[in-house]
């Protein structure tokens, strides 16, 4: 038996199983059955048997040796390629840049120590893309130390990429908790983490306007905020060579002593805020009364306090009400526990005594909630009392919901709701932070002892947040994020007004999918859909000493649309070992 393909004139041709036999010098056939209407698979599989082939199911056949995790690896490596961010730590090729590239790559898929890392990497394709599977942590240690001295050079390159005179530059501090003793940098601070029990590190980052990171700067854990500013302004003016830019900083970095002793010297304009003293100083003296927000809520007012500067007076009454409810919640609570110091001070049996034991008791109360300026307290050897400051309430209620914005721009130069949204994209730097700091990269617990180290353990996940920043804004789409902020901009009613979301991220927050069907992701729950694309090395079970090769999963139609969006394409097909 064999079968037959015949042709069918102007149709498709007739697939026949035909039987042929010989009777004398002819030739003898016969249609057994018409197979037209089969699918191709199965009279390809009936052809084979016909010609004597065994045949086998392909689980029988195969066998896959291990599948690893691929396609995060392949978004997040493709990116940074893409990127030119290999390119951009050395020109040429090198094991110390594999390594790093690989710490960059790992911090984002998954964070931890150095050693931790040479285990974890050898659980997906990284270390096998970038050939680095024998590396320990010496080597991740050496390739640190060979990190940070690029890093002047790397920081000057993305300046250049990102940063133009005239530009706005976000700069803003933050910290993190050290939990050895051996660091020079280590010093106990004032504690964002809430870590009081542990030495910290200071850190400065430079943002673009947008809020890309630029460039990071380590500090002493002890170090207050205004003295990193020179830092600041040198690197910008004499390693990036920037002759004219607006630094964007807190009111608590941009002091008036940094202002007139560093900012003004380097010829550099600002945008930063007036801090509550101040702004009480204004209502005081009348440049700044409540009457100018009967009608709006921003105003610009002048003050010969602040010479060559405008003042932009703002006030949200959302804000003021929160100030209102926080500030007497803290009140009471402060009264709650100042009443049992009271009450112990009055009990008959063992009643607490002494002026300095009274006064510890109330000053860790106050220091507890902050709000120590609202009472008035009488301390005695034998008794202890306390009453509200109702004026200095009243006081700093007059100005609540009330933030004045200073800036040395002219009104031609930046208006002045622009330069209210540049001080309050100061948000973009503190949404870097919290990336860093616990949400996808974990900068801390920070284990390296070194200087040096810690610089380059910094530095290493600022880069990993370049990557990052650049992959949220392409992948907009299909995470949580909006992906038109213009739009809601657009419904805005005022730039002092609480940010509104698109209609398009509204929708999205609403129905957990995309227009296009998709569910929504975080940033790390897509990464981990993206890594159930694995890579399977692969051989013929009759062979176990023979050749394999490397077949890629077949993405899903998410993963197909986030590898699109990034810009990249999957490879289909195996690949020879």
């Amino acid at each position: 038996m064999y079968i037959e393909t015949v042709p069918n004139r102007d149709s498709p041709p007739a697939i026949l199983l035909r039987e042929g036999w010989r009777e004398g010098k002819k030739v003898r056939k016969r249609t057994l059955a018409n197979l037209t209407h089969w699918p191709p698979s199965q009279i390809e599989a009936l052809r084979r048997v016909l010609k004597g082939e065994a045949l086998v199911a392909p689980e029988a056949a195969f066998v896959i040796e291990r599948a690893l995790p691929h396609g995060h690896v392949e978004a997040v490596l493709g990116t940074l390629r893409r990127l030119g961010i290999d390119r951009l730590l050395s020109a040429k090729r090198g094991r110390e840049r594999d390594l790093v590239v690989a710490m960059i790559v790992a911090r984002l898929l998954d964070p931890g120590s150095k050693l931790a890392t040479t285990r974890t990497w050898q659980s997906t394709t990284l270390a096998t893309e970038l050939e680095v599977e024998e590396a320990d942590e010496d080597e991740l240690y050496a390739a640190l130390d060979w990190l940070v001295a690029r890093q002047p050079r790397i920081e000057a390159r993305l300046a250049q990429k990102h940063l133009h005179e005239g530009c706005l530059v976000l700069y803003d501090l933050s910290s993190s908790y050290y939990t050895g003793r051996h660091c020079d940098l280590a010093h106990f601070g004032y504690s964002r983490d809430r870590k009081r029990g542990f030495p910290q590190i200071v850190y400065g980052l430079l943002c673009s306007r947008d809020g890309c990171p630029v460039a990071v700067e380590v500090f002493a854990g002890n170090t207050a905020d205004p003295t990193t500013v020179h830092v600041q302004i040198d690197k910008l003016t004499r390693r990036f060579g920037l002759k004219r830019v607006v630094l964007v900083g807190d009111r608590g970095m941009l002091t008036e002593i940094r202002i007139d002793q560093e900012l003004r010297p380097a010829g550099l304009d600002w945008i930063s805020a007036l801090r509550g003293p101040a702004i009480q100083r204004l209502a005081r003296e009348g440049a700044l009364q409540l009457s100018l927000f009967d009608e709006r809520d921003l105003a610009e007012i002048t003050s010969p306090a602040f010479p060559g500067e405008r003042l932009i007076a703002c006030r949200n009454p959302m804000l003021a009400d929160e100030r209102v409810r926080k500030r007497e919640a803290l009140i009471q609570a402060t009264e709650a526990a100042l009443l049992k110091i009271v009450v112990a001070t009055q009990r008959p049996r063992r009643p607490l005594r002494g002026r300095a034991e009274i006064g510890l008791r109330a000053g860790r109360v106050l220091n507890r909630y902050q709000v120590g300026k609202y009472f008035r307290l009488a301390i005695t050897d034998t008794a202890f009392a306390y009453t509200r400051v109702e004026a200095r309430i009243a006081r700093d209620a007059a100005v609540d919901g009330l933030y004045v914005i200073r800036t040395s721009l002219p009104e031609a130069a930046m208006g002045a709701a622009e330069t209210v949204r540049a001080y309050k994209d100061l948000a973009l730097v503190e949404r870097a932070f919290r990336s860093l700091k616990s949400v996808d990269l974990k900068i801390r617990p920070i284990h390296h002892r070194r200087t040096d180290r810690v610089r380059a353990h910094v530095f290493l996940c600022m880069l990993a947040y370049y990557v990052e920043w650049h992959m949220r804004q392409q992948w907009a789409p299909l995470l949580f994020d909006d992906e038109d902020p213009a739009a809601g901009e657009a419904l805005r009613p005022s730039v002092v007004a609480k940010a509104v979301r698109s209609p398009g991220a509204t929708a999205k927050a609403r129905s957990k999918r995309t227009p296009e069907g998709f569910p929504v992701h975080s940033f790390p729950t897509l990464l981990t859909e993206m890594g159930t694309r694995t890579r399977n090395r692969c051989r013929l079970r009759s062979d176990p000493e023979g050749p394999t090769c490397l077949q890629l999963a077949e993405p899903t139609p998410l993963q197909q649309r986030a590898l699109e969006l990034l810009g990249l394409f999957p490879v289909r097909g195996t690949a020879k070992k």
